[in-house]
């Protein structure tokens, strides 16, 4: 049984559901899980493994995940990591989008490696957005909606313990 921290970014709320799912997950194969925003994380010590996530909007990372790994750099590259980002790239179903996603991940989580990675669906909710928001996503004709595929969240948080070996 290993401790896990999962640790999050969201402006919004959609990356902290995928985050307490992929807990969840965790926790029921076995595991000790925290699910935490990264913010408010101080220490490592006392985690076996680290998942980490972040949302993407309108084509920007959040910073948080990189002040993350800059932060707590030290403690992570003696663990296991793990990152997914939230976007609408799998939506568009370009691989052009999907993979600008995965590269900003990388970035964000660089130089540690991780063992597992993802892009995950999100959801975009215009009643959450500022008047600008709503006019860019109108301009830019993005999908409006809940694209979030628990049956994918969780599929691949089983996969997280043999990856991470824990």
């Amino acid at each position: 049984m290993a401790h896990i921290l999962v640790a999050y970014a969201s402006k919004k709320g959609s990356t902290t559901e995928i985050a307490q799912a992929i807990g969840k997950e965790l926790e029921a194969s076995g595991h000790i899980v925290d699910v935490a925003d990264m913010g408010t994380v101080t220490s490592l010590t006392g985690y076996n493994a680290v998942v980490i996530g972040t949302p993407m909007y309108m084509g920007k990372m959040m910073s948080d995940a990189g002040k993350f790994v800059r932060r707590h750099y030290k403690g992570l590259e003696k663990l296991p990591v793990a990152g997914f980002i939230v976007s609408l790239a799998p939506v568009t179903k370009d691989p052009v989008d999907r993979e600008y996603a995965q590269k900003a991940l990388r970035a964000s989580l660089a130089p540690l490696q991780p063992v597992a990675e993802t892009v995950f669906a999100g959801r975009l909710d215009p009643s959450k957005l500022s008047w600008f928001q709503n006019w860019m996503i109108k301009k830019a004709k993005s999908p409006i909606g809940d694209f979030r595929d628990w049956t994918a969240i969780a599929a691949w948080a089983r996969e997280l313990p043999g990856k991470m070996k824990v």
